[in-house]
């Protein structure tokens, strides 16, 4: 039982909260049956500062009890301490755990907050706050020993109080190991957004906001980063222009295009660069432990590294599209369509699409991509905690993502068409040790079944004798990828992969088009290599168009000539 506030304590709290001009609704939840190590301590806490104001009062749910109303609560562990306002509205601010030591003016700091309707967050901050439109759901993992945990709580508190989108939880690290473990703290406080650690410390609150944003909703940092780089003189990229001749279209957004970009601008090339995701395929890679002169590496973290320095020149660029064509035009220049009917005209190509997902083409597999099917294990493990997951294939890249969804499903199902596994012997003998892993060999994947949602894979044995409807709540598709090449496939002739073959320095059979990257035939697929080629073939498209000034433009024939 938690000792009561001592007298000076007690007299504070009533000066602090006895005149609050709003009234606060604290819901405890916590359990009798059996009973909770800390919830009585936490009651007993939370009566003594309800107890200072008559503008405060205090609710006891009971997790048994009472187990619809947590469900509605959306209370997964306890000791649990939610505010609402006077109106019953829930402010997204929450304490799991007990709320003593220096996570006790956190608690009182809250209330303040419900209680005045004040954030207490400055204009700029409160700006970047409303940027996440998103569902956010933002956890700090504390200690109640440490004096700097409740300046990123507080932070969170805010963020919650003026923004309905965002949930922001103090957990006690000490009370919930388990959480320790999953989210791999090392140090308080650590802030994890939507099931994913973010970053450790108390940042100053606009760089704290900026990475919540990364995690929480990449399309509003995206845009804010971009406005402040370019305050800074740090981004002098501008917007392509469909009609305008360009001396160079790179084609692609990863390592590859981001280095031709940066080797054409220095060539001074007038350069534009049409893409989807910035970084493509490394975005979706947790550690990079291969880039030269960096040990280790986010693959996220690398991919912005690669666009703020390409974007340091006064290049065009249109990110976030999809190019579905390439043409040559009667004039010699090339023609590059993007799905929004969009043309962008320019003098030569450096082609740098990359390598897309490959796919089963069984029936229920387009309904749920996004909706149950997915890619990355390393983005999407936290999201099926303690649920059935299938991962298909039986290559490294199969064995990653199954490793990765160790600390979070219950069950993980690696289903291979071949009888045999392919990925490195250690891997698999790392995977395979944990009981929840069960390999189905030989097995082909039928179809996925549901209604609104994945419920389950339909399986067969390759002899076709046995099927089975395996029930999973999500599917991993690790079955290797297939190049981007569909947009270029009636310019020049593919090889049996669908992929362009180059000569040394990326040039083709089609003069004025180069290619680079995952999407040539090159053999080895990293990203040195590929950021090496991208090099090459901005250098190589340099020498094209120095080659085409080179030669002079025939003059109109004089009237003597046309006479003759």
């Amino acid at each position: 039982m938690h000792a009561p506030l001592d007298q000076r304590l007690q007299e504070t709290l009533e000066n602090r909260l006895g005149a609050l001009p709003r009234r606060v609704r604290v819901l405890f939840v916590g359990q009798s049956t059996p009973p909770c190590s800390h919830c009585s301590e936490q009651q007993a806490l939370l009566e003594s500062v309800a107890a200072a104001s008559d503008r405060i009062s205090l609710e006891r749910i009971d997790l048994v009890e009472d187990a619809a109303r947590v469900r509605e609560l959306d209370v997964d562990k306890i000791p649990a301490t939610l505010l609402l306002d006077e109106d019953g509205r829930d402010t997204g601010i929450r304490f799991y755990g007990v709320t003593s030591g220096y996570e006790f003016d956190s608690l009182v700091e809250a209330i303040e907050t419900v209680g005045t309707g004040e954030s207490g967050l400055p204009e700029g901050i409160l700006q970047l706050a409303n940027a996440i439109t998103r569902p956010t759901h933002l956890e700090v993992m504390v200690t109640l020993t440490c004096p700097y945990c409740p300046k990123m709580v507080r932070l969170a508190h805010q963020l919650a109080f003026v923004n309905p989108n965002i949930r922001a939880d103090m957990v006690d690290a000490v009370e919930f190991p388990q959480l320790v473990q999953r989210y791999r703290v090392s140090g308080v406080p650590k802030t994890i957004v939507n099931g994913k650690p973010a970053f450790e410390g108390a940042l100053p609150p606009r760089d704290a906001l900026l990475e919540i944003l990364k995690l929480a909703d990449p399309e509003a940092w995206e845009r804010i980063d971009r406005e402040l780089r370019t305050l800074r003189g740090e981004r002098k990229a501008h917007d392509a222009e469909p009609g305008h001749l360009y001396d160079l279209i790179i084609v692609g957004a990863g390592p590859a295009a981001m280095t031709a970009t940066i080797y054409a601008a220095r060539k001074a090339l007038d350069v534009a660069v049409l893409g989807r995701e910035v970084g493509g395929q490394i975005v979706n890679t947790e550690t990079i432990e291969n880039w030269p002169g960096i040990p280790a590496i986010g693959g996220q973290e690398l991919a912005t590294l690669f666009r703020n320095h390409a974007e340091r020149f006064p290049v065009a660029e249109r990110l976030g599209t999809e190019v579905t064509e390439v043409r040559r035009r009667e004039d010699g220049d090339f023609e590059v369509r993007t799905r929004d009917g969009q043309r962008y005209r320019a003098r030569s190509i450096v082609y740098c699409a990359g390598k897309q997902h490959r796919t089963l083409g069984v029936p229920g597999e387009a309904r749920f991509l996004g909706r149950g099917i997915a890619f990355c294990a390393t983005c999407d493990a936290p999201l099926y905690a303690d649920r059935r997951v299938a991962v298909v294939g039986g290559g490294n890249s199969a064995f990653t993502a199954a490793r990765d969804l160790l600390p979070w499903a219950r069950e993980i199902h690696i289903i291979n068409l071949l009888p045999d596994f392919q990925a490195d012997p250690v891997l698999i003998e790392e995977v395979t040790a944990n009981d929840k892993v069960k390999l189905h060999p030989s097995t082909h994947v039928r179809a996925f079944l549901g209604d609104d949602q994945l419920t389950g894979v339909r399986l067969e044995s390759e002899d076709g004798r046995e099927r089975q409807d395996l029930p999973v709540d999500g599917v991993f598709l690790e079955i290797g990828l297939v190049p981007n090449s569909k947009p270029v496939e009636k310019l020049l002739k593919l090889d049996e992969q669908g992929q362009i073959p180059t000569h040394c320095d990326g040039s083709t059979e089609v003069p004025g088009f180069f290619a680079a990257g995952d999407v040539t035939d090159i053999p080895d697929k990293q990203i040195v290599i590929a950021a090496g080629m991208g090099a090459l073939a901005a250098l190589a498209a340099a020498r094209y168009l120095e080659s085409l000034a080179a030669v002079p433009t025939p003059s109109p024939p004089s009237s003597l000539e046309r006479e003759n």
